[in-house]
C-alpha cells in the first residue's frame, strides 16, 4: 500500500528534557536525551512511573502551561515545540470511552479536522480514508454508542488519522481491550502506518504486542534519561533480565507469583440468586454465583458484555434488575442482607469496590488524604488512620508520591491508589475492575502478592480482567460472558 503523498514522517528531538507536575519534589521525566528519525516505528518501555505517558503527553501538546508544571530543557516535532506544532502529532489513550466525543461516527472521526479548519470536502475524503484505514465499515451515521471497546479504540485510532499526523502516539491502546480488541487495533495501526509511513510512538508494558511492527525499543529510567535503546531483539536479549526486574514484561521472564497458603472456603460471603443485571436494559440473566470466603472469582468475556455491570451489582451499587444478591448474616450483622439497600458507611467495611476509571473515585488533593478518605468515614482513631493509611503507601510503593495530587499520577499509579482506597478500609469482600491495567510486571507481582494474601486471610474478590496471567495466578472460580452476549 502506498505511503499517502499527504503525510509527513516527523522528526523528535529531546535535548535534556524534563518536566515536574505543579506541587511534586519530583520530576515526572529528566534528563531526557533522545533522536527520533522520520519514519522510525518505537516501543516505548519502562517501569511504571518512568514518565512514558508524560513524554507522550508533552509531544502531543497536552501537558498544559506553566502553571501546571515545571518544564526543564527542550522538546521538539521537526525543529518546533508541540505547541507550535499543531496536528503534527496525534495522541490515543488508554480508555476506549474518554475519546469517543459525538454521537455518530463520521461526525466524531471529522472532530479534530474541523478544530484544524480543514475545508469540509476535504475532511469527509479524509473521514472515508481513515475509517477505511482502521477497517470500521460502518454508515458513517452509525452510533457510537453501540460500538465495542476494540471498535472505539479503532474510532479513535480514525479520528487521529484523518488529521493526517506526522507522528502517531498510542499510550497504552490495548490495556483495556479483550484479546479480539487488541488485534483489532494493532492491526490496524500496522495498516495505517504502512499506507502513511508515520514517524510511531507506542507505550505498552506488555512487549509482545507490538514487538513485529516496530524497529526500535527504547526504554526510560525511572532514575532520568534512557536505560536502553536499540532493534528491539538486541535490546529485549542483552538487558531482558535487568528489564524484567526494573518492571518491562519481558516474555522470556515472567514474573513469578506466589503459591496460595489456604484454600478457599465453601462459606458464601456474597450470593447472587437468579439475578439479572442491567443499566437501561438487562444484559444478562439467570446468574447464580457466589464470592466465598479465600475465594476469587474471576468475571471475564468480551468488551461490552456486561462485565462491569455485574460487578456493580455484586458490589451493592447498581439495583439487581430482578433477582437478588444476599450477604451471608456474618457479612451483614444487624443490618439488612441485601448490599443494595446498605448505606455508604455499611458498605465501606464490608464491601470495597474499585472502578475501571481509578479518577471516578478521587476525591482529595493528595494521595495520602485519599486513602484516609474511608477510614475516616468509618470515624476511626487518628493513629489507626495514619496506621492504615502508612501500610497501604508501603505496600503499593506510593510511598514517595503521598503528597501528589493522585491526579497527576501515572495511569498505572492511579490504578494502585484506586485498589488502596477499597483495601484502606478493609472490607471483608473486594470487587475490582481491571486491577492490573497499566501496571509493569513488578507492581503486577506485588499486586497478585497482595490479593493473595488477603485471600489466605479469608477474604473474597471477584475482578474483572482481560489479564488472562491474572486471571491464571488467582482465580479459584470464573463466570465468563459467551461473546454472542456482547452489547450492540
Amino acid at each position: 500500500m502506498p505511503i499517502s503523498p499527504t503525510v509527513r514522517p516527523a522528526r523528535v528531538d529531546a535535548v535534556g528534557f524534563g518536566w515536574r507536575h505543579a506541587g511534586r519534589r519530583a520530576w515526572a521525566v529528566h534528563d531526557l536525551d533522545l533522536v527520533i528519525e522520520p519514519g522510525e516505528r518505537v516501543l516505548l518501555l519502562g517501569a511504571s512511573g518512568a514518565g512514558k505517558s508524560t513524554l507522550v503527553s508533552a509531544l502531543a501538546g497536552v501537558l498544559g502551561g506553566d502553571d501546571e508544571g515545571e518544564r526543564a530543557g527542550s522538546l521538539l516535532i521537526d525543529g518546533v515545540g508541540p505547541a507550535g506544532s499543531r496536528g503534527r502529532a496525534g495522541l490515543v489513550l488508554q480508555d476506549p470511552d474518554s475519546q469517543v466525543i459525538l454521537a455518530r461516527i463520521g461526525d466524531d472521526v471529522a472532530f479534530g479536522c474541523e478544530n484544524l479548519g480543514v475545508p469540509r470536502d476535504e475532511i469527509w475524503r479524509r473521514v472515508a480514508e481513515a475509517l477505511d484505514a482502521v477497517g470500521l465499515d460502518f454508515p458513517l451515521d452509525h452510533s457510537t454508542s453501540a460500538l465495542s471497546g476494540g471498535q472505539k479504540q479503532r474510532l479513535a485510532l480514525a479520528g487521529v488519522l484523518a488529521m493526517r499526523p506526522g507522528l502517531l502516539l498510542l499510550d497504552e491502546p490495548t490495556a483495556n481491550l479483550d484479546a479480539d480488541g487488541v488485534s483489532e487495533v494493532r492491526d490496524s495501526v500496522a495498516r495505517s502506518l504502512d499506507r502513511t509511513g508515520s514517524t510511531f510512538i507506542v507505550i505498552e508494558h506488555r512487549v509482545e504486542v507490538w514487538r513485529s511492527l516496530v524497529n526500535r525499543v527504547v526504554i526510560l529510567s525511572p532514575d532520568g534519561g534512557v536505560l536502553a535503546d536499540g532493534a528491539p531483539d538486541d535490546v529485549l536479549s542483552a538487558n531482558g533480565a535487568a528489564l524484567a526486574a526494573s518492571g518491562v514484561w519481558v516474555p522470556e521472564f515472567p514474573p513469578t507469583v506466589p503459591a496460595r497458603r489456604t484454600r478457599a472456603s465453601a462459606d458464601a460471603l456474597i450470593s447472587a440468586v437468579e439475578l439479572s443485571v442491567g443499566r437501561s436494559s438487562t444484559v444478562k440473566s439467570g446468574i447464580d454465583l457466589d464470592l466465598t470466603a479465600g475465594g476469587f472469582l474471576a468475571i471475564t468475556g468480551s468488551n461490552g458484555a456486561g462485565k462491569s455491570t455485574l460487578a456493580l451489582t455484586l458490589g451493592g451499587l447498581l439495583r439487581p434488575v430482578a433477582g437478588r444478591v444476599e450477604a451471608s448474616e456474618e457479612i451483614a450483622t444487624g443490618i439488612s442482607r441485601r448490599p443494595i439497600e446498605w448505606k455508604s458507611k455499611q458498605l465501606l467495611s464490608r464491601i470495597g469496590s474499585v472502578f475501571q476509571d481509578p479518577e471516578h473515585q478521587f476525591l482529595s488533593s493528595t494521595v495520602r488524604d485519599e486513602l484516609a478518605v474511608g477510614p475516616r468515614a468509618l470515624g476511626l482513631p487518628p493513629a489507626e488512620i495514619d496506621q492504615r493509611v502508612e501500610e497501604v503507601l508501603e505496600r503499593l510503593r506510593l510511598d514517595r508520591l503521598a503528597l501528589a495530587n493522585p491526579f497527576t499520577l501515572s495511569g498505572g499509579e492511579k490504578r494502585r491508589l484506586s485498589v488502596g482506597t477499597a483495601l484502606a478500609t478493609r472490607p471483608r469482600v473486594l470487587v475490582l475492575d481491571e486491577p492490573t491495567f497499566g501496571q509493569d510486571s513488578r507492581t503486577w507481582r506485588e499486586l497478585v502478592a497482595l490479593i493473595s494474601d488477603l485471600l489466605d486471610e479469608g477474604s473474597s474478590v471477584a475482578a474483572v480482567s482481560h489479564d488472562a496471567q491474572f486471571v491464571a495466578a488467582l482465580a479459584t472460580a470464573e463466570f465468563a460472558f459467551a461473546p454472542t452476549e456482547v452489547l450492540r
